[in-house]
């Protein structure tokens, strides 16, 4: 009778761990803390850019922190200008071409983050399903577009080689 208690004891301790994680999943699908749920959402791409503003209201709204990002840019200009003088030679260089990426990517995680969040404060359960989907599947999407155009311009790059031979 009593390794059954403990066994039962074992599973509410169980149960109220998984309570818990279920918990703080929620906590951040329904963007309480938005900046959270952004780090958790981008791995932590957005956390440098991203500031938290407390309303007289007391209602804390997340915004870009364009100071942050505008200083970032005009950094890695200046280094490089200090370093090397062709507008050209920049454009071409993996400091442009990272700059140019990391805008990129910065505008598609506002811009899908806010219409989730949108979504999923919307009234209708249709605007909630694509709030979720959003935010399940367009990582998914995103991913498997990259690994095609990867394997497309592979594919080029083999079919030119094998032209030139």
């Amino acid at each position: 009778m009593g390794t059954r208690y403990s066994g039962l004891e074992e599973l509410r301790r169980k149960k109220a761990l998984l309570k818990k994680e279920v918990a703080e999943m929620e906590d951040l699908l329904t963007f309480e803390n938005t900046k959270e749920s952004l780090s958790v959402l981008t791995k932590g791409f957005t956390d440098p850019f991203l500031k938290e503003e407390t309303e007289p209201g007391g209602e804390t709204k997340v915004s870009l922190d364009t100071g942050k990002i505008v200083k970032e840019i005009s950094n890695s200009i200046k280094d490089y200008f200090m370093n090397k003088h062709d507008i050209f030679g920049f454009v071409k260089s993996d400091a442009g071409a990272n700059m140019i990426e990391n805008a990129l990517k910065m505008s598609a995680v506002a811009f899908v983050g806010n219409y989730a969040k949108k979504n999923l404060y919307g009234a209708g359960w249709k605007k909630k399903l694509i709030g979720v989907a959003l935010i399940y599947l367009a990582p998914i999407l995103l991913r498997w577009v990259r690994e095609k155009l990867e394997q497309y311009e592979k594919n080029k790059a083999t079919s030119s080689m094998e032209q030139l031979i």
